[in-house]
């Protein structure tokens, strides 16, 4: 079907904009925050996947590795979820932390 093709698309540009974002950023916070998004971003890929391959089933193998892929990929994306809420509070301290040391610098320098 058009739309989990569509739906895997979508999922693997969220993982690289997430990965790319997870490389440039210094804070630790973020970036396991980040890493967390981007693990969601992957499980979902995953799951589309397999549940693209389950659509038009062309063996039993097609069929086993459909629903391997499914479990997968919906662990992966509870794993991330669970670590978004983890490091989401820490990852908002963390951006408050250092928008206050900015506003610090800009002080001490005008």
């Amino acid at each position: 079907m058009p739309i989990f093709v569509f739906l895997i698309i979508f999922s693997f540009i969220f993982y690289l904009f997430y990965k790319v974002k997870y490389f440039r950023t210094q804070l630790p916070a973020e970036k396991k925050w980040l890493s967390a998004k981007s693990s969601m971003a992957l499980g979902s890929f995953v799951f589309f996947f397999g549940l693209n391959t389950l659509i038009n089933p062309l063996s039993n193998v097609a069929i086993v590795v459909g629903i391997v892929l499914i479990l997968i990929g919906a662990a992966s994306f509870w794993a991330g979820l669970k670590s978004y809420k983890f490091y989401l509070p820490h990852a908002i301290k963390e951006a408050e932390y250092v928008k206050e040391q900015e506003m610090k610098e800009k002080t001490i320098t005008n």
